[in-house]
């Protein structure tokens, strides 16, 4: 069984029925089916066969995105999902990493491919209106097998470049499957789906399940909160999954008397704090499972109603939280005030002891895929804590790597543009908790001895590198004259990350921008009062506390 035979099989079964809508053009199963028929075709006669047939998308959401996953599944294809927020010599890395053969792209997608040596583009509208239509509507029957590589879909790594995450047949319905069970999902659904398709979370958690299943799909061109509930409306939408602050951003929206008038049914996904979903369920009439696990899936389990306030839930009994050395860690203990009193000691790294799960490996990285897999376990890079009730907690991630919007980079690279700047000696670039879901970027910038650091100067010398990304531009930053060092001079990040932006704790004055802020202003006591409240009626205070 491959998702070409999925593909196959909807169009047989039930040809005329609705399967994605998208802006004011809908598809039925047939007519996808044929479209895929056509990109299958025009790939296997432009693949070389020689070498690993790999095809770069870079594009918005769109149908053609769609049909490019189901011409590539059909004909044995691996479509590289290019993250569209990268820029400039990071993009270049990330499609010559992955083996491409050449790109597709829609004309934004073009635009950032400009200048760069990259493979062969092929812009969506020549490819489509032109070279598709030219092509047969047969099915030739190519060789594809369940274990065959499908997607490459990025992650971040430690190395300062992501990973690309090899996911096969086998793992993409394995995974579709689980979803539509999780949520219940039938043949009269409709899954709207948001987030970009380079994302896993569209791709597994809201196309593979809605062809599983023969259900509908409205695939919006990027989630909006102002179009949320009138396209939910329009599409009758039963289903929704998410990743990240889509909850948060709905829940903090103008309130409305008819929220509740909608059709949604169900959400899943990932990262939504208990108190938010609560309130998202309450205001919108939609019951929420909200997960935890990587998108390698080694590991997985969704949050059930009534686990305690804070936690991700009860793993099953194969994750725990071990020490470097894979001795278990004790317990949490816990303050009358819910404080937590031995983070020293019970603060680990989460495991999968017994395995890998569906982890494939990541491609073209041995070496991260080395530091995952050790002694036959699993080791997430994500750290947590269990409480005596074997509830897990989140509390952080061991790599240097930050999630912003439920998109996953290194710091690495943040760090070479700040440190361009010709005041900054050394910096260090780490992740803090969001007061919703998530991380926000924070810098702590070490001068040249003598020199003082404007925040403002490094603003507008930031945002004037070309390879800076929209999501890679610090909220917080703290200036010192020292950085904590260990005994080889490396930054001792774990430090910094425990300080925050707090001013009781932070060593240095520290400045900071609200969304959608030009420039930084300092951070006062009334703002750190007004953050940390935040976070308490999102039910992350503990996350401070870390």
């Amino acid at each position: 069984m491959t998702v070409g035979t999925l593909i196959r099989q909807g169009a047989a079964e039930h040809p005329d029925r609705l399967f994605v809508s998208f802006e004011d053009t809908t598809l039925t199963y047939g007519e996808y089916f044929e479209r895929c028929l056509r990109v299958a075709n025009l790939l296997s006669g432009r693949l070389d066969p020689g070498r690993s047939p790999h095809v770069g998308v870079l594009m918005e959401n769109r149908l053609e995105y769609l049909e490019i996953i189901g011409g590539a599944a059909l004909c044995g294809a691996v479509v590289v999902g290019v993250n569209a927020t990268r820029r400039g010599s990071e993009l270049e890395r990330d499609i010559r990493h992955t083996d491409c053969q050449f790109v597709v792209a829609d004309e934004p997608g073009t635009g950032l491919l400009g200048g760069l040596d990259v493979p062969p583009v092929f812009a969506v509208g020549s490819t489509s209106d032109g070279a598709l239509a030219t092509e047969p509507v047969t099915d030739t029957g190519w060789p594809v097998d369940d274990d065959d590589l499908f997607l490459l879909i990025f992650t971040s790594g430690t190395t300062g470049a992501p990973k690309a995450v090899k996911c096969s047949h086998k793992r993409m319905l394995g995974t579709g499957t689980m979803v539509a069970d999780l949520v219940g999902l039938t043949g009269e659904d409709c899954a709207y789906v948001s987030l970009p398709l380079f994302h896993s979370n569209p791709l597994m958690c809201g196309y593979l399940p809605t062809l599983v299943r023969g259900a509908r799909m409205a695939l919006a061109p990027r989630f909006s909160v102002s179009a949320f509930l009138p396209e939910v409306r329009r599409h009758r939408a039963t289903y929704f999954p998410y990743s990240g602050k889509p909850l948060s951003f709905l829940v903090a929206a103008p309130e409305r008397d008819d929220d509740a008038e909608n059709s949604l049914r169900i959400c899943y996904g990932n990262e939504g704090s208990f108190r938010i979903v609560e309130r998202f369920e309450q205001r919108y009439g939609a019951r929420v499972i909200d997960g935890f696990g990587p998108s390698e899936g080694a590991m997985g389990f969704p949050r059930k109603p009534g686990d305690p306030p804070g936690s991700v839930g009860k793993p099953p009994d194969n994750i725990k939280v071990l020490n470097d050395d894979g001795s278990p860690c004790p317990t949490a203990s816990f303050g009358p005030d819910n404080e937590l009193l031995n983070p020293d000691e019970c603060v680990g790294e989460i495991v999968n002891v017994t395995g890998v799960g569906r982890f494939e490996g990541y491609y073209n990285n041995p070496e991260a895929e080395a530091q995952r897999v050790r002694d036959g376990k699993y080791w997430s890079g994500d750290l947590g804590y269990m409480d005596a009730d074997g509830f897990l907690y989140f509390a952080g991630r061991t790599e240097d790597w930050v999630r912003v919007d439920a998109e996953n980079f290194p710091p690495r690279p943040i760090e070479v543009l700040i440190e361009r700047h010709p005041d900054v000696l050394a910096c260090a670039v780490y992740g803090v908790p969001d007061e919703a879901a998530g991380d926000r970027v924070m810098a702590a910038v070490q001068p040249f001895p003598g020199r003082a650091l404007d925040a403002n100067e490094l603003y507008a010398h930031l945002v004037a590198q070309p390879e800076l990304s929209p999501k890679w531009l610090p909220t917080y930053l703290v200036t010192a004259d020292e950085l904590p060092r260990g005994v080889t001079q490396k930054v001792l990040v774990r430090e910094l990350r425990r300080e925050k932006f707090l001013l009781g704790r932070a060593r240095g004055p520290v400045w900071w921008r609200e969304r959608g802020e030009e420039g930084y202003k300092p951070l006062t006591p009334a703002d750190e009062e007004r953050i940390r409240k935040g976070f308490a009626e999102a039910g992350r205070e503990h996350l401070l506390d870390i």
